[in-house]
């Protein structure tokens, strides 16, 4: 990980080489595991999985159709091409209706929708827009619409994990010794939900900007860590929750003066903005069809107990992905207890989102979602200091990381 003589050094340019190295093993890996192996038909790991991923699942989700980087869109990615290629209100997505009856234990939509609405609004207008600026281009030059958004949307996830590994390595860098900054950077980049972060979906781009924004709030930068959160919160929700580090920035630093403070605020405000201008449509499908809402705790402990029901009691395809899942959750959550007593307000984000997670009345994707703790990738960076954890944990990482990108790009449920 390093010679003893760079010790101390910025670890900028080690970190670029392996980000360019793992972004072509990961372009190469999918091509290689679509070309070597043929899985069979349905994904019977969770009960209603198999109904997505029948022969003609493609059938009906056409945006997913693409000779281009097909491998790389699944599942959620077919609403960002969507919103990308035609806005929230695209006539060719599925919607929800008005006469919809929310799950009693979820909270109720704020207002009553007089027409349906589009499952597009369950998601945050950031990375769709970064892939609309990308994917206009490449329309231009001849590339077929939904191939040009697909590519978009790789390309600016790959980028985006090069900036959400920079980010960390600048915090581990500052929270302990100078090498942990390129143990932590790679660690994220091998995490087994880190899978995410080559597809279209929004993890890379939300870690590059949530991770950013704690970077700059390290070294004093409130104007950038303010516009980097700011954006965060537009890809999505969790976003909200950096006001808790900026917050304990603020009380604990030398200067409380009202513009820091107002910075300070940037996530809530720009929250209520959200809200005010899309909030109403995405609580409305998030309660009605994805049956998701905030401390919607009677439905999580309902969810909790289906979770543990299925690891101990389903057939071993289940039992094995539910397994997953709780070490992601599991993880999570000892990382970032043990990082209260090195940062207690970035453990305290942490724990926040945690909270968020796992009483939003699902319990899914989990490994996926640890992703955004900062505390999962600085914690290790210093365990792994010990050749002997560095190892056993990358060597885990890594069988985890290849099962879930081969799952994803046959579209099989990866989390």
């Amino acid at each position: 990980m390093g010679a003893p003589a760079a010790r101390g050094r910025s670890p900028t340019r080690h970190i670029v080489v392996v980000w360019l190295g793992w972004a072509a093993i990961m372009l190469g890996f999918q091509a290689f595991a679509l070309a070597r192996l043929d899985l069979a038909r349905p994904d019977r790991t969770l009960d209603w999985t198999a109904t997505w991923t029948n022969a003609d699942a493609l059938q009906r989700h056409f945006y997913l159709k693409t000779p281009i980087l097909g491998g790389h869109a699944a599942w959620d990615s077919e609403f960002y091409i969507s919103i990308a290629l035609h806005g929230y209100e695209d006539p060719a997505m599925r919607a929800v209706s008005p006469a919809s009856a929310p799950d009693a234990e979820v909270a109720a939509p704020k207002r009553t929708h007089p027409a349906w609405v589009s499952l597009n609004h369950a998601f945050f207008p950031g990375y769709p827009f970064a892939m609309a600026l990308i994917a206009r281009p490449l329309s231009a030059v001849g590339i077929n619409p939904v191939g040009a958004a697909t590519l978009a949307g790789v390309i600016v996830s790959l980028l985006s994990a090069l900036g959400a590994m920079l980010a960390i390595a600048d915090v581990a860098r500052r929270e302990g010794a100078p090498d942990d900054g390129l143990r932590a950077a790679f660690y994220l980049a091998v995490w087994p939900g880190a899978v995410f972060l080559a597809q279209v979906y929004s993890e890379a781009l939300f870690l590059a900007l949530s991770f950013g924004a704690l970077a700059f709030l390290k070294r004093g930068a409130w104007r950038w860590a303010a516009l980097l959160a700011v954006g965060a919160v537009f890809t999505r929700a969790t976003g909200v929750l950096l006001a808790i580090p900026f917050a304990w920035a603020w009380a604990v630093g030398g200067r409380r003066s009202a513009a820091r403070a107002l910075l300070a605020l940037s996530p809530v405000f720009a929250y209520l903005v959200w809200q005010w201008l899309l909030g109403a449509d995405f609580d409305f499908v998030e309660t009605r069809y994805f049956g998701r809402a905030p401390l919607a705790l009677g439905q999580s402990w309902d969810a909790w107990g289906d979770f543990f029901d299925n690891l101990l009691n389903s057939a071993p395809l289940t039992r094995s992905y539910e397994l997953v899942e709780l070490f992601g959750g599991a993880a999570g959550l000892a990382t970032s207890l043990w990082f209260w007593r090195r940062d207690k307000a970035l453990a305290l984000y942490g724990l926040a989102t945690l909270g968020v997670i796992f009483t939003s009345g699902a319990v899914l994707g989990l490994h996926r979602y640890a992703l955004a703790l900062p505390a999962l990738f600085l914690a290790p960076a210093e365990w792994g200091r010990s050749p002997v954890f560095d190892r056993l944990w990358t060597l885990a990482s890594c069988l985890g990381l290849a099962v879930l990108t081969i799952s994803f790009s046959f579209g099989f449920w990866a989390g």
